[in-house]
């Protein structure tokens, strides 16, 4: 009955996807791309496509499967194998996202040709992929036994809902005469490597079609839905930050997400960083980009944007959110030949102001059932590049030919017949070419991408309030208080380019982790930064405590808090925490009743 409901509830997502989704899949895809033109001599793409897939957990993210790739291969991809094809593993995107490095390899490349022919992935000349027959094939049962027998994994296990299968467009290619086979995210740290080569010469693929094969219609993963161009080539960071994945779901919820009206999210009085992508053309010293932008009648100027011809540059500024909530739009102007969009819209919350009531030792909760932990988005690490112009020489001389003009007396004086001398001559005028040119440097612009990275770490600890008279190491007695740090660092090598982590805030599971929760004070300042409760303003000391209640059943209590507000040029690091204690007995058995002595 099981299966027979999959077949039924997969035919109806294709149709809408805002039915619930069973397995065999939720497929959260979309696809763009168009038109290749030609290739060059030794940089060829012949049109195979393929894909490489993983499983991966849904809830912590990390791959619980190898991966392994399945491709569609003509005569000459099997050829090149023989020939020692150049490829970087089977690395996932989502390990590259979160620091790995393209590690080359050459020959022995192992594929799968699955049983069920893969659809057209990658758009050609005669049109794009079709997403109906990409989301059909990847939520076709007999296909998902197939990659789960490929990578020694559980169907009955990956269609539980714990699990998501991550699928990446895969290219193999010629490349300056050298046969290369890669994902979308290995072409843009390849291209990266290459200080733009492979954009230069293979860009409509690695930079346009492989990408734009497969992107995500809602955010999943951490990776945001793609909203810019299907049509045109990107970047290097946007296809690291957000191309080039599609994502299977099994879960019997409808999708929680809610496309937002606003390009940012802010948090009051906070240090944050905007980003805008620059490109169009090439900007160079002598053809150079400024961005403006317009922040509350403040303009920002950010010069010397540069990138090479059919890439782009990240331009951001770091500026304060307002003490208030509100909603800003800020005015984004291109100076010189590049474009970037006109205006960002950002929503400046406020997270304070949601303290829980005050506990009395009368509150009952006779109904109360635990609620599973909360997981906010999370993203530790990020990346982003900066494009340095240098100049290459090439002299070569100008010829400027001119005549060189020489005069010289011919004497033809002789004797006459009578024996007298006669003086006689002309003037011989001739000339030579002489080049008279110069040196002159018809050198051009090259780039080097220099890459940037931040990192953030963070330690939670949860402990009985010293006020708490019983309370043994990590056991307290429910009724009494409890204390929390939070102690959060942030590594990088652009420190001018990151913020520190500024907020933190801690909800409580007798509230199902919703309704009320306490927004931390930051106690230290700077790349290592520290968080505790603020004073609770119903404890008798001021305290910096929360109150667990009366009624809070003997067991685990774990709060759990999302420290967020590390901004980068590639967005915000932020990191779900949780620490417990133990609950045992509670404070009324501190408490007895004895005659008063005489």
């Amino acid at each position: 009955m099981k299966r027979i409901l999959t077949a039924v509830l997969c035919l109806a997502i294709l149709l809408s996807l805002a039915v619930p989704a069973f397995a065999a899949g939720d497929p959260n895809i979309d696809t763009g791309g168009g038109g290749l033109g030609n290739g060059s001599e030794g940089n060829i793409w012949y049109g195979d496509s393929g894909v490489r897939v993983t499983i991966v957990d849904a809830e912590s993210r990390s791959l619980v499967s190898s991966s392994v790739d399945l491709i569609k291969p003509p005569e000459y991809v099997l050829a090149w194998n023989k020939k020692n094809i150049y490829h970087f593993g089977k690395v996932c995107k989502l390990e590259y996202n979160a620091g790995a490095s393209l590690s080359p390899i050459r020959g022995n490349y192992d594929y799968i040709v699955p049983s069920q022919t893969l659809p057209k992935i990658i758009a050609t000349n005669s049109g794009t992929g079709s997403i109906t027959a990409i989301k059909s094939y990847f939520c076709d049962e007999q296909v998902l036994r197939g990659i789960c027998g490929y990578v020694g994994f559980d169907y009955d296990e990956l269609i539980s809902g714990d699990y998501k299968l991550i699928i990446e467009p895969l290219a193999a290619f010629l490349y300056s005469g050298a046969p290369l086979v890669m994902t979308a995210a290995e072409a843009a740290l390849y291209d990266q490597q290459v200080n733009g080569g492979l954009n230069a010469r293979m860009g409509k693929l690695t930079h346009k079609n492989l990408p734009l094969a497969l992107f995500l219609e809602t955010s999943d993963l951490g990776y945001p839905a793609w909203s810019g161009s299907t049509s045109q080539k990107a970047s290097n960071a946007d296809i690291l930050s957000s191309l080039g994945i599609g994502i299977v779901r099994f879960t019997d919820e409808i999708d929680p997400y809610v496309p937002s009206e606003f390009d940012y999210e802010y948090r009051v009085d906070t240090d944050v960083i905007t980003s805008v992508d620059v490109g169009g053309g090439q900007s160079d010293p002598d053809n150079p980009v400024s961005v403006q932008f317009t922040i509350e009648g403040t303009t920002y100027t950010v010069s010397e944007v540069y990138y090479p011809e059919g890439d782009s540059q990240l331009a951001w500024v770091k500026w304060h959110t307002p003490d208030e909530p509100c909603v800003i739009t800020i005015g984004i102007r291109t100076i010189g030949g590049g474009w970037a969009q006109s205006s960002v819209v950002c929503n400046i919350i406020d997270l304070d102001g949601n303290d829980p009531p005050n506990p009395i030792a009368t509150d009952r909760n006779d109904t109360y059932t635990a609620s599973p932990v909360p997981r906010n988005a999370e993203v530790t690490s990020a990346s982003w590049g900066i494009w340095s112009p240098r100049w290459h020489e090439f002299w070569e001389w100008v010829p400027d030919w001119e005549q060189c003009w020489h005069s010289s007396w011919v004497d033809t004086s002789y004797t006459d017949a009578d024996g007298n001398e006669v003086s006689d001559g002309y003037w011989d005028d001739w000339f030579h070419w002489v080049d008279n040119g110069w040196w002159e440097d018809h050198g051009w612009w090259e780039f080097d991408y220099n890459s940037y990275s931040a990192n953030l770490t963070a330690t939670m600890d949860i402990v009985p309030d010293d006020k708490a008279p019983t309370a043994t190491g990590s056991t307290t007695k429910s009724g009494y208080g409890i204390q929390q740090s939070v102690t959060a660092r942030v590594r990088t090598d652009q420190a001018a380019a990151t913020t520190a982590a500024q907020n933190a805030v801690t909800y409580f599971p007798e509230f199902g982790y919703a309704t009320y929760w306490r927004l931390l004070d930051r106690t230290i300042t700077g790349r290592s930064s520290e968080f505790e409760f603020k004073e609770n303003r119903y404890s008798t000391y001021n305290r910096r405590t929360h109150f667990t209640p009366i009624w809070f059943p003997d067991g685990a209590y774990t709060p759990y808090t999302w420290l967020l507000d590390c901004w980068t040029p590639a967005g915000m690091l932020s990191i779900n925490l949780t620490d417990s204690v133990t609950i045992r007995g509670n404070l009324w058995e501190e408490w007895h009743i004895a005659p008063a002595n005489p």
